[in-house]
């Protein structure tokens, strides 16, 4: 039986680390990192993230911003917003919660927000000094994923990765950062020949294409550790709905070495991750050594 990878419990312990670091601060730099986060619309599931955001952002003693626009906010106004909080010394993160109603291109957006306020790593000079090697604010989601495999393996030199899933958001960064990590790394999708074969390849297997429970147990090789990024929402036969990942998890707990539960595994990481971009990003506008062990 395969051990469960607790993502809830690893975040609550970083976002504890990063509240003392945020204190100290505070007391020797009278420094109190801002993170603002602009939402457009009423889409339930991100006033929901962004609720949660701003909730763990003041408990770990940061300043949160929130800006809440209505559905039919004109891309001119949003971008003037962008570069108002590029302005505002005050803020140190800047987060535009996707997705942006149809009327607004979110690349615009994104790469509008100065880079070293980009706190979900996005702009298009942060994905390009991660692809090269270079010091970047690192996603929030793959981020996560890479502190648990850290965690629950140690040095992943030499490892064979899988990454199931190509999107800007999770598939390719997580890619780049396991092959920093001295990984052999393939990045599989929908047109990959032999899916199932690739995926019993790895010794590390991340799951992130958000079709629920696609990976089965069959496609894993036996003692792999299997990251699984999907949330997904589905019904059950008496209509009470559940969330399931992108891997089946009942059937991988019976051959992978640990695999990350849904909920309760990557999701959790995803905020403390962004609280630790937030930090950082303060720590450098500031010219302030980042706190060791982020």
């Amino acid at each position: 039986m395969a051990a469960i990878i607790d993502g809830k419990a690893f975040a609550a312990g970083l976002i504890a680390h990063i509240s003392g670091a945020v204190s100290d601060l505070a007391a020797k730099h009278r420094l109190q990192p801002g993170l603002a986060v602009v939402l457009v619309g009423e889409d339930p599931a991100s006033r929901v993230y962004v609720r949660n955001k701003g909730r763990q952002t003041k408990a770990a003693g940061m300043n949160s911003f929130e800006h809440r626009l209505p559905e039919e906010t004109g891309e001119a106004a949003l971008l003037a917003l962008v570069r108002r909080l590029n302005q505002d010394p005050a803020v140190h993160g800047i987060l535009v919660q996707l997705p942006l109603p149809a009327h607004i291109d979110p690349s615009k957006v994104i790469n509008a927000i100065s880079a070293d306020k980009d706190v979900d790593g996005f702009h298009i000079e942060n994905v390009g000094r991660l692809s090269v090697g270079e010091d970047s604010p690192v996603p929030c989601t793959p981020a996560g994923c890479l502190m648990l495999l850290r965690h629950q393996l140690g040095d992943l030199s030499g490892s064979r990765a899988v990454v199931v899933g190509r999107s800007n958001i999770v598939g390719k960064p997580v890619a780049m950062l396991l092959l920093r990590e001295n990984c052999t790394v393939t990045v599989a999708h929908s047109r990959t020949q032999g899916l199932a074969a690739v995926c019993r390849e790895a010794d590390i297997l991340v799951a992130a294409v958000g079709v629920p429970e696609m990976v089965k147990g069959d496609w894993i090789k036996p003692g792999a550790t299997v990251i699984d990024v999907g949330i997904n929402r589905i019904e059950n036969r008496d209509g009470q709905t559940r969330l399931v990942g992108d891997v089946d998890f009942e059937a991988a707990m019976k051959v992978a070495g640990a695999v990350t539960p849904v909920p309760g595994g990557v999701g959790p990481m995803t905020i403390a991750c962004l609280l630790r971009n937030t930090l950082m990003a303060a720590c450098r506008r500031h010219r302030v050594a980042i706190p060791p062990g982020l």
